[in-house]
């Protein structure tokens, strides 16, 4: 496992219990209930989160191929700029891209955004919260029948409930900067 700074870590767990982590009953997108919740933009829209969030991923990316970064619509929207902005000022720059969920009703009608052509590029995926792994799966297909390779599939939050299988049986790496047991035992 990497490891992270710990104090970057401590401190973004600080924010997202603070401004993420909800108990409570809740219906999830997947249809499931669940008694906690955990919505991430309040901490991606939090400058020393998102700054924090940017630092811990890009650390996740050394020894990675990646020359794009970018992922679904809009779990991964809030950090594909400040990432690419951290990647050229670290002096590696990546660039960023989207993929739509459904593909844009007017214009060029693309599903894949910021982008002209991943064909033979590597390509990391950022995702907020996973809990099956589906819908990062849909950016996932989206990007190989666009030609890229996806070397990694990287969540703030991992739910821990089937997404690690899912991209293992896929023969994707999966990572998380924290898992929802790490909150429910605090």
């Amino acid at each position: 496992m990497i490891q992270d700074n710990a104090e970057q870590r401590a401190r973004l767990f600080a924010i997202v219990k603070a401004k993420s982590f909800v108990r409570g009953e809740i219906v999830l997108a997947s249809g499931e209930r669940s008694s906690y919740y955990f919505d991430m933009k309040p901490s991606m829209f939090d400058a020393e989160g998102a700054s924090l969030l940017c630092d811990l991923i890009f650390a996740r990316l050394d020894g990675i191929r990646c020359d794009y970064v970018g992922g679904l619509e809009m779990g991964a929207v809030p950090l594909i700029s400040p990432l690419n902005a951290k990647s050229f000022a670290a002096g590696r720059p990546i660039d960023g891209f989207f993929v739509r969920k459904q593909p844009k009703g007017h214009g060029t009608k693309k599903r894949i955004e910021g982008v002209a052509d991943l064909s033979g590029k590597a390509v990391v995926i950022v995702e907020d919260v996973t809990t099956t792994g589906n819908s990062a799966m849909i950016a996932v297909k989206e990007l190989q029948e666009a030609g890229a390779t996806v070397t990694l599939v990287i969540s703030i939050l991992d739910r821990q409930q089937g997404a690690s299988e899912l991209y293992r049986a896929a023969g994707i790496p999966f990572q998380s900067l924290f898992q929802a047991s790490d909150f429910l035992a605090a």
